[in-house]
């Protein structure tokens, strides 16, 4: 956390790589594949590679993404052909499915029309050129997490378009500690976050109300502690009215 927060010092808005410690990633997000294939590094002056990679770069942004089967998700596969292989299943945590009559399939991290071709493919020994149409009947809630100075840190559901200010509206409101330069941490990609400073006190005084970003899912906000507040935990002196420093007795 300590070369992120040395970056935010410096810079409004920058792209990290998730640590899996650092940014609550757990340990098989980080297993997941990126997106993209590591940029080769440059060969030396010898014409020889140095051994040195270069970090992979994040993806673009996709406008309108296609939701991704996830673990415990829960699909009903309906044959109108064969009947009597429709079916509903459950992701298991390794990201398999277990298919009536058919073989073992990997589905996590696929959209629902890929999952349909794969279904195809599996009963294609089976059935003469099947025709299934599947229903997500159950599947993780998108959502967003608010931490630091803040009335109700935690967890929320995204169930519609929210921007950082009604987020922070929701998880309690600013604690009289916070200050209201907050930032978001937006994921761009597998394994890549975009980190973008906001000053909501411009925002909520009406100055720049259009300037409040919305959310995705999986986004973060961290509002941090005014300086003041953090420098009062470290001073072991409190000042008297009229009489100059008055030393604390602890």
């Amino acid at each position: 956390m300590a070369t992120i927060k040395s970056f935010l010092l410096s810079s409004t808005v920058l792209v990290i790589s998730a640590c899996p410690v650092a940014l609550g990633q757990t340990p098989q997000q980080s297993a997941q594949v990126r997106e993209t294939d590591p940029v080769p590094a440059p060969a030396s002056a010898s014409g020889h590679d140095d051994g040195q990679s270069v970090s992979p770069r994040p993806v673009l942004e996709q406008r309108y993404p296609r939701y991704k089967v996830q673990r415990e998700d829960v699909l009903s596969l309906s044959f109108p052909l064969s009947p009597e292989f429709n079916q509903t299943i459950t992701v298991q945590p390794d990201g398999y499915v277990s298919l009536y009559g058919g073989p073992n399939l990997h589905i996590q991290g696929m959209t629902v029309p890929e999952v349909a071709e794969a279904i195809k493919k599996a009963y294609a020994g089976t059935l003469h050129d099947p025709i299934v149409d599947i229903d997500l009947q159950d599947f993780q809630r998108p959502y967003f997490t608010v931490s630091g100075q803040v009335g109700k840190p935690g967890q929320y559901d995204l169930r519609h378009d929210t921007t950082v200010a009604e987020a922070i509206g929701i998880a309690g409101g600013f604690t009289p500690q916070a200050k209201t330069q907050v930032f978001l941490f937006h994921r761009v990609s597998a394994g890549w976050f975009e980190v973008k400073q906001l000053k909501l006190n411009d925002v909520l005084n009406g100055k720049k109300a259009n300037e409040d970003s919305y959310l995705g899912a999986g986004d973060m906000i961290f509002v941090p502690e005014k300086f003041i507040t953090k420098f009062r935990k470290y001073v072991p002196y409190g000042i008297g009215i009229g009489t100059g420093v008055t030393v604390s007795p602890y």
